[in-house]
């Protein structure tokens, strides 16, 4: 299948295409999905002195991991109150601590590996849609008592120095996330990865594994693969193959456009070089790329929509109503991808079995997460921790089989009338 065309993949580094597997292999890793989570944990393992072969159906961040919105911020889908709800404040400490060790490997990998074509910039923004001094404030607050992270408060007039709508209220700047090129990172793991003798067959997928003693092994179109400890690093993509995995997450579709090049225009819309998010349950998040466009997503669905005339005419309404200044302005590129999100918005990260291990399950979050879920599981592959077993609380949630689609669409559909409703009680 032919690469996505994405902003992404129009300006990525070349990509080599890598051959698909044709015989009977072994090793002491097989990971299944090269995308972030993947990649990652093929890195983690090699650097550990494992000998890893990574299994791809399609191309290496060929799905959510090289089209995303590109945006690596600490957290987790699931929001830190919810979190603390759930498993107390220790725990969800521990838990964000985690998170922002998953920004802190990718900034990691970027500068001591030396990766190319990344393009990091500082900082994020999350503005709210009504006003909320108070509660902005107090969210600041609890974040550095209750878990010792530094966020800076924007108040109206700041925010709209550097967003220029009157959508927007107050503000929370993250200037320790960042925001990058995904592919490129992605490719940039590949090689590193490659470089150090790990495998990566692409084309390849997995049509079903069984167990012959203590080794896995591993059966695609045209070969095999046994080996020692399996990890499933499938998203959105993954299939029945994934067994009682693929019941413990839904494919939900995103979308993002890209603008034609704005010129002087941008600065009438944007004065900073932070990625932008609103407050909303289902959000729109944004960021300047190239100089002059701008890079827009947002919308959720189990309906993964192809078509580009009808993405970019639903986005483009999107950002009119935010910045009605830019009405005349061109869409360039649509695309939609598809992550794998759990019901509770928390990775499936764990034992499925002795030396079989989940990995996915990253969606709505999951640059960071991912990466910090795939050294949690190399970890826990060499006998190093059992930090994976903090996500046991949210482990293999049932996703609802074939009316979990439809409950997640309805679902969708109530937060953005409660958003609605919402902002027009404290516009």
């Amino acid at each position: 299948m032919s690469f996505p065309a994405t902003w992404y993949s129009q300006t990525s580094l070349p990509r080599t295409a890598r051959p698909g597997l044709g015989s009977a292999e072994a090793c002491d890793v097989c990971i299944i999905g090269a995308g972030i989570a993947g990649l990652t944990a093929a890195l983690e393992l090699t650097q550990r002195g494992k000998r890893v072969m990574l299994l791809e159906t399609h191309q290496v961040g060929w799905g959510a991991s090289g089209r995303n919105g590109g945006v690596v911020s600490p957290g987790w889908a699931e929001g830190s109150a919810a979190i603390r709800k759930k498993v107390g404040l220790e725990q969800a400490k521990a838990l964000f601590q985690m998170s922002v060790e998953g920004v802190e490997i990718v900034r990691h990998n970027m500068t001591s590996l030396a990766l190319t074509g990344c393009d990091p910039s500082a900082g994020t923004i999350r503005v709210k849609r009504y006003d909320d001094s108070a509660g902005v404030k107090a969210h600041i607050e609890n974040m550095r008592r209750d878990f010792g992270y530094e966020l800076n408060f924007l108040d109206v007039a700041q925010v709209r120095e550097r967003a220029h709508t009157r959508r927007y209220f107050q503000g929370i700047e993250d200037p320790n996330a960042l925001h990058f090129h995904p592919l490129n990172y992605c490719l940039g793991l590949a090689s590193v990865i490659e470089a150090a003798g790990g495998r990566i067959y692409e084309n390849t997928k997995m049509l079903a594994w069984h167990r012959e003693g203590a080794d896995k092994v591993i059966r695609t179109a045209h070969g095999s693969v046994r080996c020692q400890d399996l990890v499933f690093c499938a998203g959105g993509y993954g299939g029945p193959e994934l067994q009682k995995l693929s019941r413990a997450y839904l494919p939900i579709a995103t979308y993002v456009v890209l603008t034609e090049p704005l010129g002087g225009l941008i600065k009438q819309v944007l004065d900073s070089s932070a990625a932008f998010s609103d407050d909303r349950r289902a959000s729109d998040y944004y960021r300047v790329v190239d100089g002059d466009r701008l890079l827009w997503g947002g919308r959720i669905t189990t309906r993964n929509e192809q078509n580009e005339t009808a993405l970019a005419t639903m986005l483009k309404a999107d950002m009119v109503s935010v910045y009605p200044q830019l009405a005349s302005a061109k869409i360039e590129l649509a695309w939609s991808g598809l992550m794998g999100y759990s019901t509770n918005k928390m990775p499936n990260l764990g034992m499925l079995e002795p030396g079989v291990w989940a990995c996915t399950s990253f969606g709505g979050h999951g640059l960071n997460t991912g990466s910090i879920g795939a050294r949690i599981i190399a970890e826990a592959v060499c006998g190093e921790s059992e930090r994976y077993k903090a996500f046991s609380p949210y482990w293999l949630d049932w996703n609802g089989g074939p009316f979990g689609r439809v409950a997640a669409n309805a679902i969708y559909q109530s937060l953005k009338v409660m958003d609605f409703v919402q902002e027009r009680l404290h516009g």
